[in-house]
């Protein structure tokens, strides 16, 4: 299998060249950077201004502005004059798409320049075309005039630049010959990489950013072992970012489960969180993410031998068989159910009828689980009939349930936690609990207890609290389940780190709905703010939200403009697109199917739309989730 980290039980983050942006380093012994986008007109040069100081002062290392106009591109010298002349001296970063002649002007003001390959030399016409090799090597050389001219600037200028491929902005070149996929967007990079160092330029930085955690976690993966198989001096910093992702509690869980998953293996240089919130709140959560791996990359490095259960490559759900418990079917096929402890069902007992579809399913206790070592090859050797030892071992979670799938026959389903209690993060002995050695066996994992005996049934240990910071229990759940999830791993999850149990249970659903492993509401892709977007985000978004909230299960994209690309909405199901100043443009999939519509209408043309599709059903008063409160 083609290696894309040091190792999947262990931190250690991967090595790369520096590429420093401005007086900022990417890569090598420099930390983690955490950026950000500014929202306003990039013509609205005090606007731009007073927004990338703001963002400065919180604490955002690189900043980002749009660029869509060759205009907007000029205006950059006079935004980048004024921060200098007040003293602020963060990195600005042009963000291009579309025009050339604009990254051209743009590198002369900045300190880097973002370009997307799928639409910086193509016009995307959705042709259905088979490329003989001549003809593909021929679209290659056309790209390399269009791209050299901005390569040699800025090699003369010493300025940077990211190859930022989107899932949903793929050439028409790209998806005839790889698809719409992962492997489509990791040579979509690597065709514009390969022409910067013919040119002997190094100063770049990838990322491979997706609405979809899964699609995103993949193409990482499979950009680092790739790069890796082109040679040692391939070792490019890397940014990530989950594109799309929200606002609220979903898009923070949305942005755990992308970007965590990947910090947690080592991958990862610079991170955007992408919220449809203005961009301020958009550093706390970074800044949480980092620290969460910083936290990880204490832990002790422990290696093993061990062949992972999954593909890292493509996602597909462990098989296993459907097993029973509290009534509750789950294995197999069934949907991946929510676990909650007695003493917390105790709590809410009284309302559970009154849950809707956010009730627990199965009480922990009566699941009948006892622990074991997933370290103890024999203990668990011994759920097939052989003999039991229990030793103590020391792993995040995260490698603790990829050990555990790796060495337990398939057929036992596995239930998810967000924390192991008993040691923190970084100094635990981790135990996984398993039912007694029948054929239907729910396997756990759990740390022992702080004494290391592993005498204590987990049933008895309350599980800790870290503080009142909901943010941080709220990324630590959705980075570690969430990104188990996306191995494939896991048939019942149960979150706690949260000792409230309604709050416990709403960030359970939450993360499998991001998780896209149980969708149980409406669904909302939603891209942040930036000076392209044509009509208000937040403001919108909100409205639609009001008008489309109880659609169970209809997944709708929410986009101030088509720069990303209708791919980001190809597994939505409704789209609504900024079109023109004012106007909007309704999809069905990835298809625009009407244009130009008034904005006072657009959202009664909306749920028109949904009516004529059959996936409108009138709201029936069954009681909504309540948002969970995030405090930044």
């Amino acid at each position: 299998m083609m290696h894309y980290c040091a190792s999947p039980y262990a931190y250690q983050r991967r090595a790369t060249r520096e590429v420093m942006i401005g007086h900022v380093g990417v890569g090598g012994v420099n930390p983690i950077r955490v950026q950000s986008m500014i929202t306003c007109d990039t013509m609205d040069t005090e606007a731009s201004i007073a927004q990338t100081m703001e963002l400065a002062a919180a604490g955002c290392e690189i900043v980002r502005i749009t660029a869509p106009t060759v205009k907007d591109s000029a205006n950059l010298e006079h935004i980048a004059r004024g921060l200098r002349e007040r003293g602020c001296a963060v990195p600005i970063v042009a963000d291009i798409h579309f025009k050339p002649e604009a990254a051209m002007e743009a590198a002369k003001w900045v300190e880097k320049v973002r370009i997307n390959p799928g639409n910086y030399a193509d016009s995307k016409k959705f042709k259905i075309l088979e490329y003989t090799d001549e003809q593909y090597a021929a679209e290659l050389e056309r790209i390399r005039e269009r791209f050299t001219p901005l390569v040699q600037l800025c090699k003369e200028r010493g300025i940077a630049m990211r190859i930022g491929t989107i899932h949903g902005s793929l050439s028409d070149r790209i998806m005839n010959r790889y698809g719409d996929t992962p492997l489509g967007m990791v040579e979509s990079a690597l065709e514009f990489a390969r022409i910067a160092r013919d040119l002997d330029y190094h100063a770049f930085v990838f990322s491979m950013k997706s609405s979809n955690p899964k699609v995103m976690i993949n193409a990482y993966r499979l950009l680092v072992a790739r790069l890796n198989e082109e040679g040692a001096d391939w070792n490019y910093p890397i940014h990530l970012g989950v594109t799309e992702a929200g606002e609220g509690e979903d898009a923070r869980i949305k942005s755990a489960i992308g970007i965590g998953s990947l910090l947690a293996e080592g991958i990862g240089d610079t991170i955007r969180v992408s919220l449809t919130e203005d961009s301020i709140y958009e550093i706390p959560v970074a800044k949480a993410l980092v620290g969460s791996i910083q936290k990880t990359s204490n832990a002790q490095r422990s290696t093993f031998n061990v062949q992972l259960s999954f593909d890292p490559f493509s996602y597909l759900r462990r098989t296993t068989e459907m097993v029973e418990r509290n009534g509750v079917r789950l294995g197999g096929e069934e949907l991946m159910r929510v676990v909650i402890r007695r003493r917390n069902f105790e709590k809410i007992a009284h309302k559970i009828d009154r849950m809707g579809d956010y009730k627990p399913e199965i009480v922990y206790e009566n699941a009948e689980i006892v622990e074991i070592d997933p370290c103890d090859e024999e203990a668990i050797a011994k759920l097939n009939g052989r003999e039991t030892v229990r030793d103590n071992v020391d792993l995040p979670v995260i490698a603790a349930f990829r050990l555990l799938a790796a060495r337990l026959d398939p057929r036992h389903p596995i239930l998810l936690k967000d924390v192991l209690p008993g040691h923190s993060e970084q100094s635990a002995t981790q135990r996984t609990g398993v039912e007694d050695s029948r054929d239907e066996t729910l396997t756990t994992a759990q740390r022992a207890p702080s004494t290391g005996l592993g005498t204590t049934p987990s049933s008895e240990r309350a599980p800790k609290q870290e503080g009142n910071d909901f943010l941080a229990t709220l990324l630590k759940a959705a980075t570690n389940i969430g990104s188990l999830i996306c191995d494939g791993i896991g048939d019942a999850i149960l979150v706690q780190g949260e000792e409230a149990p309604s709050q416990a249970l709403r960030l359970s659903y939450n993360i499998l709905q991001a998780a896209g492993a149980r969708i149980f509401k409406t669904d909302y892709v939603a891209c942040p703010s930036c000076g392209r977007t044509l009509f208000n985000l937040q403001a919108t978004t909100a409205r639609i939200k009001e008008a489309t909230l109880h659609l169970k299960g209809v997944k709708i994209a929410i986009m101030g403009c088509i720069v990303n690309g209708p791919g980001e909405m190809a597994d939505a199901d409704f789209g609504y697109v900024g079109g023109a100043p004012g106007k909007v443009n309704l999809y069905v999939g990835k298809t625009p199917v009407k244009f130009n519509i008034p904005e006072a209408e657009a959202v009664d043309r909306l749920q028109d739309l949904i009516r004529e599709h059959g996936k409108w059903v009138e709201p029936s008063g069954q009681p909504m989730m309540a948002p969970l409160t995030i405090l930044d």
